[in-house]
């Protein structure tokens, strides 16, 4: 049986779903700014029993990522970003989660193939292309004397 490419697209465009651009851009904008709210409320209360705003703000990446990988690894991270798309992609949380996730879904390949080896296979082009730009801006920087 053959069909048109009109038949298939109609066919496609019936399976699948509608997108909704404003529920989605509102769910993601709502979803990351609690995420943003509760690292500053982190830091508030960090700094409430006595520590530095330097400090504070380690120990909010520090407690941002603990929670992140813990919620992964509980697989409640990824009910959240079923609904909340791009909002969980903050960038610490979602970094965290980009780690956790793989190294999840590969532990039961062993420690060192599975969870070693794919723990940064979403991660790792991130770092790469990341540091390999941080190299590029601070040769930058350093030849034109910019600093």
């Amino acid at each position: 049986m053959t069909i048109s490419k009109g038949e298939y697209k109609k066919m496609a465009d019936k399976a699948s779903p509608g997108t909704t651009y404003v529920k989605n851009t509102i769910l993601a904008f709502v979803v990351g700014g609690g995420i943003c709210a509760l690292g500053q409320a982190l830091a508030n209360l960090y700094m409430h029993y006595g520590l530095e705003l330097k400090d504070a703000r380690a120990w909010v990446s520090i407690s941002l990522i603990a929670l992140s990988a813990l919620l992964t690894a509980l697989k409640i991270y990824d009910n959240i970003a079923k609904h909340a798309g791009a909002g969980t992609l903050v960038p610490i949380t979602g970094f965290a989660n980009s780690i956790v996730a793989p190294a999840m879904e590969f532990k039961s390949e062993g420690y060192v193939i599975g969870m070693g080896g794919k723990m940064f296979v979403i991660a790792g082009p991130v770092l790469v292309y990341g540091i390999a730009a941080s190299i590029l801006y601070g040769l930058i920087i350093w030849f034109f004397h910019l600093y």
